[in-house]
């Protein structure tokens, strides 16, 4: 009977708390972002490096990442509420980081990439600024000839940072 009345009330409880989240006015939908924004638009990146699929793999990955993560829908530049653009500043490859055990041999086991990029969300009904980060470095760790794994690792981090940045403006 007491067992009862206890998952009585516990039930009770989380309904009341429940109904309560309804009526607050927070939204957890678009992070930290203003609640008008619903629609995002990624552009392409302008790329200062020599490496031109950069731009590409970076651009595919944030508008997919971005939209999913802050559950927001894609829309062309002129319709959307959001926009994030930037700029690939600097990708420096082949930075030794481990090396081979056999004293004959001189090479590295593992590498170590650095990707830096300027990036900001720009509010497009405002035109003001949500989130802005110059100089944001990540960094890709990668075995002898497998630089894309590295890069991939790289692009992922700077994404979480972009999430990161965005979902914190409280």
């Amino acid at each position: 009977m007491r067992a009862r009345r206890w998952a009585l009330a516990l039930v009770l409880g989380a309904s009341v708390g429940v109904q309560g989240c309804r009526f607050s006015p927070y939204k957890f939908q678009g992070g930290g972002l203003p609640p008008h924004v619903r629609t995002m638009a990624v552009l392409p990146f302008e790329n200062d490096t020599p490496v031109p699929e950069l731009q590409r793999e970076l651009f595919e990955a944030m508008r997919r990442e971005l939209q999913n993560r802050l559950n927001l829908r894609d829309a062309s530049e002129a319709k959307a509420d959001a926009i994030v653009r930037g700029t690939i500043v600097k990708y420096d490859i082949d930075v030794p980081i481990g090396f081979s055990a056999d004293p004959t041999q001189a090479t590295t086991a593992r590498r170590q990439l650095q990707l830096v990029v300027d990036v900001a969300i720009i509010d497009q009904a405002s035109g003001r600024t949500l989130w802005e980060k110059k100089g944001l470095t990540a960094k890709g760790e990668y075995s002898e000839q497998a630089e894309a794994a590295g890069r991939r690792q790289a692009i992922e981090e700077v994404i979480a940072d972009i999430i990161e940045g965005a979902t914190s403006q409280w």
